[in-house]
C-alpha cells in the first residue's frame, strides 16, 4: 500500500524541476510550453501595459480639467430684466456676497468671479477665434495649470497692468504669430449701444503672458483678461457672468452642491467638472472593461498552450510516471508534480511579462519616440485627444489583477492534463517499455 505524504513535498518539486529542465530529446519541455511561456509573457505584458496607459491617459485628462478649470461653476437661471419685457438675463450682479458666503463653505478652497465672452480675435492679416475669460490678477494667480504650466513665456505680474495686459494660450499665439509684448485686437460683435443698436467693439490689448496648459483645446481657444476690463468690454458693469469654486476633494463635488445653491441663492444652478466631461468618462469606462476582457482572453489562450504541452509532456514521461507510482508515489504525487510544471511555466511567463510591461510602460515617452520616428512624423494627434503626449501610469492595483489573473488561468488550465497523468495505470505505462 502507497505510503501518504505531505502535498507538495521537496522531492514533488525536484522532480517537476528536472523534467522542465530536461533536454527535448529526454521528453523534456516541448515546443509547446515554450510557446505557452512566450504567449503568457507578452500577454501579461500586453495587459499590464494597456492598464497603466488607460491610467496616465485618464489622470492627465483629468488634471488638465482640474488645473485649469473650475470644479463648480455657480451660475444664474435666466431672470427677466423688466416684468413682462421678455427680455432675460443670467448676470449676476450680487456676486460679492456670493463670493463671500461661497467661501465660508468647509472644503471650499477659492471662488472666482467671472465673465466670459467668444471674441475674433486678430493680428496683421491672422484671425481666429477666441474664448475670453474675466477673471481679477489674484483669482488666475490660483488656478494651477495658468499659474504655473508646462511652458510658459512672460510674467503673470504683468498681466492687466499694461493697459490691461492679457494672457493667451500657446496654440492661439502660435496660430497667430504672437509673441511677448505683441498687440492683438479683440473684436466684438455685442459692443456698444447707441441709438441705432449695437455697433461691434475693438479693442487692442498687449499681450503679456503666454501659458501652456496642457491640454489643446485649452492652448487653442482661451485669453484671460482683467476682470473689470472684461465687465467694460462685454458691458458687463457691476455684473458677473458665473462664479468658478474650486474645493478640496473634487472626487466628491457632489457632496457640496446643497451647500453651493442656498449660498448663490434664488435661482442659483451648478455645473460640475463631472457633468462637463461625463461623456468621455463613461467612454473612458466602457473602453477599460472592453480592453480588459480582450487582453484577458489573449492570456487565456496562452494559458491554453499550456495544457498541449504537459500532455505532450505526460506522454513523453509515461514510463517515468509508471516507475515512480511502482515506487509508492500516489495518485496525488503524480497530479502535483504536474501540476508544478504547469505552474512554473505560468509563474515564469507571468513574472517575465511583468517585468517587460513595467519597463515598457516606464518608457512610454521613449517607446513614442520610437513610434513616431519609423512613422516620420507625430503618431500623437493632441487635437483629437486633448493632450500632448501618450502618458503612462502603473498601479499597484492593475498590477495584482494582472497577475492574479494570469496565475489563476495558468493554474486552472494545469488540472486537466496533471489528473490524466495521476490516473494512468501503470502497468499499462510499463506494457510496452
Amino acid at each position: 500500500m502507497a505510503r501518504t505524504t505531505a502535498p507538495f513535498a521537496p522531492f514533488e518539486f525536484m522532480i517537476a524541476w528536472r523534467y522542465l529542465r530536461a533536454r527535448r530529446s529526454e521528453g523534456g519541455v516541448s515546443v509547446m510550453t515554450w510557446i505557452s511561456l512566450i504567449g503568457i509573457t507578452l500577454g501579461v505584458a500586453a495587459l499590464i501595459i494597456t492598464l497603466a496607459v488607460r491610467a496616465g491617459f485618464r489622470a492627465e485628462f483629468v488634471d488638465t480639467i482640474l488645473g485649469a478649470n473650475a470644479h463648480v461653476t455657480v451660475y444664474s437661471a435666466p431672470v427677466e430684466v423688466v416684468p413682462d419685457s421678455g427680455v432675460y438675463t443670467r448676470q449676476m450682479r450680487n456676486f460679492p456676497s456670493q463670493v463671500e458666503k461661497i467661501l465660508a463653505i468647509p472644503g471650499v478652497t477659492s471662488a472666482a468671479p467671472l465673465v466670459r465672452g467668444q471674441v475674433m480675435v486678430t493680428k496683421d492679416d491672422a484671425s481666429n477665434v477666441a474664448e475670453v475669460y474675466g477673471i481679477s490678477a489674484e483669482d488666475l494667480a490660483q488656478i494651477p495649470r495658468i499659474a504655473h504650466p508646462e511652458q510658459s513665456l512672460g510674467s503673470l505680474d504683468r498681466f492687466g497692468a499694461e493697459n490691461g495686459g492679457i494672457a493667451m494660450g500657446s496654440g492661439l499665439a502660435r496660430d497667430l504669430g504672437v509673441g511677448l509684448g505683441d498687440t492683438v485686437r479683440l473684436i466684438s460683435p455685442n459692443g456698444a449701444r447707441t441709438p441705432v443698436g449695437t455697433s461691434p467693439r475693438i479693442s487692442a490689448y498687449p499681450v503679456t503672458y503666454i501659458f501652456t496648459a496642457g491640454r489643446y483645446d485649452i492652448d487653442q481657444t482661451r485669453i484671460y483678461m482683467p476682470f473689470a476690463e472684461a465687465q467694460t468690454y462685454f458691458n458687463r458693469e457691476g455684473a458677473a457672468d458665473e462664479i468658478q469654486v474650486d474645493v478640496t476633494d473634487p472626487e466628491k463635488v457632489d457632496d457640496y452642491s446643497a451647500a453651493l445653491l442656498q449660498a448663490g441663492g434664488d435661482g442659483a444652478m451648478l455645473w460640475t467638472w463631472r457633468e462637463a466631461s461625463s461623456s468621455f468618462l463613461r467612454a473612458l469606462d466602457i473602453e477599460d472593461n472592453v480592453m480588459f476582457v480582450i487582453l484577458s482572453v489573449l492570456v487565456l489562450i496562452a494559458s491554453m498552450n499550456i495544457t498541449s504541452g504537459l500532455i505532450m509532456l505526460v506522454k513523453n514521461k509515461g514510463r517515468d510516471i509508471g516507475i515512480l507510482r511502482t515506487m509508492g508515489l500516489t495518485e496525488g504525487s503524480i497530479l502535483r508534480v504536474f501540476f508544478l510544471c504547469g505552474a512554473f511555466t505560468g509563474i515564469i511567463g507571468t513574472l517575465a511579462g511583468l517585468a517587460l510591461g513595467v519597463v515598457f510602460s516606464l518608457n512610454i515617452s521613449h517607446v513614442m519616440d520610437f513610434v513616431n520616428w519609423l512613422n516620420g512624423g507625430s503618431a500623437w494627434d493632441p487635437s483629437i485627444r486633448g493632450i500632448y503626449e501618450l502618458p503612462a501610469k502603473l498601479q499597484l492595483s492593475d498590477i495584482v489583477k494582472s497577475v492574479g489573473l494570469s496565475l489563476g488561468l495558468s493554474f486552472v488550465v494545469t488540472i486537466f492534463p496533471a489528473r490524466r497523468a495521476a490516473r494512468l495505470n501503470p502497468v499499462e505505462a510499463l506494457r510496452y517499455e
